[in-house]
């Protein structure tokens, strides 16, 4: 017998299923990518580094992205300059108290970065007005914009210098095809930035 519990965890395997489908099938998305993957290999080669902020699962994503290039990826290298916007409790609540929580990332921005930098971005709905904040300081500030989203139109996308846009609208599927994109950057630049000390990828 199958349950309804059952039937509704194979649907949404077979949705995400669909979607990863759809990334992989999609050219233009790839060329997203690489495009991606080449500005941040160049800020970092040139000794920028990478802001990068969201809201709740989108934190999280943040978090995982910066993690992957400061610490490794598939190879044991140096580290890479990323900065998540999302972890300092102390400095989230003394802006959001002092100056409203729309202005959570935008003052960092405006206080770690500098002109060469890179700022991702990611929202699902595009619309989150501290991402929104954050992106229009980056761009006063000479500071390339990346955003990462979903297929819907949104403000996000025109404030954004590259935005990938995930292949579907559904929040969850967004942030999965947002992390599949993030470690195929991650890869791209690290065996650009360090070819010769590529080895075989350590388990952790």
């Amino acid at each position: 017998m199958i349950h309804a519990d059952d039937d509704s965890v194979a649907q949404h395997f077979r949705r995400s299923a669909r979607v990863l489908q759809n990334a992989a099938d999609d050219h233009e998305l790839h060329a997203t990518i690489g495009k991606i993957a080449a500005a941040i290999e160049q800020a970092l080669r040139a000794g920028h580094k990478l802001l990068l902020a969201g809201n709740g699962g989108s934190a999280a994503d943040a978090q995982h992205i910066a993690a992957e290039f400061v610490s490794r990826f598939k190879f044991d290298r140096n580290p890479l300059a990323a900065i998540a916007l999302t972890t300092d409790t102390s400095i989230l609540t003394a802006i959001g108290n002092d100056y409203g929580f729309e202005h959570v990332f935008a003052r960092q921005v405006r206080g770690l970065g500098h002109q060469g930098d890179i700022f991702v971005a990611l929202s699902t709905s595009g619309r989150s007005p501290n991402v929104l904040a954050a992106l229009r300081t980056a761009r006063e500030m000479g500071i390339a914009t990346i955003g990462f989203t979903g297929s819907h139109d949104n403000p996000m996308r025109n404030l954004c210098d590259l935005c990938l846009a995930a292949p579907t609208d559904e929040t969850a599927l967004i942030q999965q095809i947002h992390i599949v994109a993030a470690h195929a950057i991650c890869g791209l630049v690290e065996m650009k930035l360090f070819k010769e000390s590529a080895s075989p990828s350590v388990a952790r």
